[in-house]
């Protein structure tokens, strides 16, 4: 079981962001963690029937399985170790968990085109 499992199954069973959870998010992601529960917070993760999207500082990223669009994801992270998620991932698996996707019952990919 991977760092990500436990605090997910943790929070998934609580059903809300507790401090105890909190604390193993941000000693498992650090500022990640941090900008994920905040995006979370400011409503930001967003579902979709084909997507769920982060809006981020300065674009939306798509995730999907735990990768994402951003650059974070593309350069900086290790696809092999499943711990190592952008903040993008981890807010749709805290939203997601929580309850608190911002859900649209419209195709992102006819959204993104008017963008």
């Amino acid at each position: 079981m991977t760092a990500v499992d436990e605090w997910y199954g943790d929070l998934e069973a609580a059903g809300e962001l507790t401090p105890a959870v909190v604390d193993r998010l941000i000693a498992t992601h650090g500022d990640r963690g941090q900008q994920a529960i905040e995006a979370v917070a400011e409503g930001r993760v967003k579902s979709y029937r084909d997507f769920t999207v982060v809006v981020g500082y300065e674009d939306e990223y798509i995730v999907e399985d735990d990768g994402c669009t951003c650059k974070d994801s593309e350069y900086n992270l290790d696809a092999a170790d499943p711990d190592q998620l952008c903040w993008h991932a981890i807010a749709v698996r805290i939203a997601e968990a929580i309850g608190e996707t911002d859900d649209h019952d419209m195709w992102y990919s006819d959204v993104r085109d008017f963008l």
